[in-house]
This record gives structure tokens, C-alpha cells and sequence, in this order.
């Protein structure tokens, strides 16, 4: 079940390539179509929680995110959600994992997870070779991976090589909740990482968990998962499987290079309405 809440972000930087079967005239149409929360609006996910758009940051709905991650070359997610600035190149696609309550108690070993993460990466670029796709080879952390006991998120980066010899960042949240855990990708650039990110946690203040979704409120009997901290960089409930024959195989949160995609067609289409 958590698959499909693993936002799995492959960008490429806006071409018809990238856009491989339909033109840049359908790229326009389809953005021109989705339809962004304008300032004061509510987005929710799964039911679980909510986003406030404001005049800084805007909200695509799963249907709508479905659109966009099709329109930059990424499968659909079905129930996920996308938060971006409505003045900057960064976007950041947010999905709910139903898996119980994460206990916050453990320490991480980021070397060890380092390790596991790139035996993933390795074992994953196999599969992605004999299926015809380009490959992202995990180099290191870009961020090591950090826990916000206050804001009860765990985050960390990855820097990766791409074939072409680039290098692109995929920065990944996980938001703890009373039932579950948001996972969010921020799909930016390693020149901009920095200041992206930054203003990614300043958009995610717009985001809270309803009522009786917030950590705080777990309360015994709730039901908790079966893992920690550590597990969650790994993939969650598809990395605790030790008990039946090792770590699972799965698919790293990739985030490539595509914030040119984004600006390009804000700019695009800022140009339009003037």
C-alpha cells in the first residue's frame, strides 16, 4: 500500500522530449488547464490534513497534480498533491501514508543508511537499464538525514549523477502524523537547494494536520508502525521487512533537475496575460 504514496519524481528539463508523445502546444494547453487554489483557498489531503493557499504559494489537487506530473514525464500518483510558489522554481508533490504512528525515539546512523540506500540505487539502476530508462547514480547525502522534534518532520538529501555527468538533489520530508506520515519531495536544483529549501519550509507552515491527525494526539491503543526513523529514509513499511529475507528492492524518491519545466511555463504564461 505505502508504493503509492513513494512519490517516485523523474523530471526532465521541459522540451518536447521531454513531453515525449504530444507537443509543446499540449504541454501549454494541459498547464494552461490546471486548475491552482488562488489565495485563500483550502486544499486537502487524503482528509488528513490541509493546505492554505496564499498570495505566496498555491495548491494543485490529486487529479490535477496527475496532470502535472504527466506533463513532466512522471507516472500519476492518484492521491497525491503539489505545493508551489507562485514566484520561484521549486515545487514540492506531497503524499499521505497511512502506516500508524512513527515513534520518534531512535537515534540515525547515516553512514549505515547511506550504504543501504546506495546498494538500493544500484540494484534499481539495473532494472531501469533493461527497461530502456536513463539511471541517477546515488554519490552521497546532499543533506544528511536530520529530525525536527518540534515540527516532528525527518528530512534529508541526496545528490545524484545523472548519465549525462549532472548532478541533480532530491530533498524528501517526512511529516509524522497521529495515523500516519505525509512524505513530500521537493524537486529543485542543486544551485538553488539552499534557498528552495528554506522557502519550502516556510510554504509548509500553511500546512497542519486536522484535528485528531496531529502527532500529539496519538493515544494508546492507536494503532503504531511496525519501524522507526531510520526505516523511513529506506521506504518505510517496504524497508521492514529484515524478518522475511532482507531489505526489499524499491524505488528511491529521485528528484532530477526540472524546475526549469516549472519557471519555464509560469514565465510562458505570464507573458500571455499580459
Amino acid at each position: 500500500m505505502l508504493a503509492r504514496f513513494l512519490v517516485v519524481v523523474t523530471i526532465s528539463m521541459f522540451s518536447i522530449g521531454a513531453y515525449a508523445q504530444s507537443s509543446k502546444a499540449d504541454a501549454e494547453r494541459v498547464y494552461s488547464e490546471l486548475l491552482w487554489l488562488p489565495p485563500g483557498g483550502t486544499g486537502t489531503l487524503a482528509g488528513k490534513a490541509t493546505f492554505k493557499a496564499s498570495s505566496a504559494y498555491t495548491f494543485l489537487n490529486p487529479a490535477d497534480t496527475d496532470k502535472f506530473l504527466k506533463l513532466n514525464g512522471n507516472p500519476p500518483q492518484g492521491s497525491s498533491v503539489t505545493i508551489a510558489p507562485t514566484r520561484g522554481n521549486w515545487f514540492g508533490v506531497l503524499g499521505f501514508a497511512p502506516e500508524g504512528y512513527v515513534k520518534d525515539d531512535e537515534s540515525i546512523d547515516a553512514d549505515a543508511l547511506l550504504k543501504t540506500l546506495k546498494s538500493q540505487n544500484a540494484a534499481g539502476n539495473e532494472v531501469k537499464r533493461k527497461q530502456g530508462y536513463q539511471t541517477l547514480t546515488l554519490e552521497g547525502w546532499a543533506l544528511a538525514p536530520r529530525y525536527d522534534r518540534q515540527n516532528q518532520r525527518l528530512e534529508w538529501g541526496t545528490l545524484l549523477r545523472a548519465e549525462d555527468q549532472s548532478f541533480v538533489v532530491n530533498v524528501s520530508t517526512r511529516i509524522l502524523g497521529r495515523s500516519g506520515y505525509t512524505a513530500a519531495v521537493l524537486v529543485t536544483t542543486p544551485a538553488t537547494l539552499n534557498s528552495d529549501l528554506q522557502d519550502f519550509k516556510t510554504a509548509l507552515k500553511n500546512f497542519e494536520y486536522v484535528g485528531g491527525e496531529k502527532y500529539s494526539e496519538w493515544r494508546e491503543g492507536d494503532k503504531v508502525a511496525a519501524y522507526g526513523l531510520g526505516a523511513l529514509v529506506l521506504g518505510g513499511a517496504a524497508a521492514a521487512v529484515s524478518s522475511k529475507g532482507g531489505f526489499k528492492v524499491i524505488g528511491l524518491a529521485i528528484a532530477a533537475a526540472a524546475a526549469a519545466l516549472w519557471g519555464g511555463l509560469k514565465k510562458l504564461f505570464a507573458r500571455k496575460k499580459n
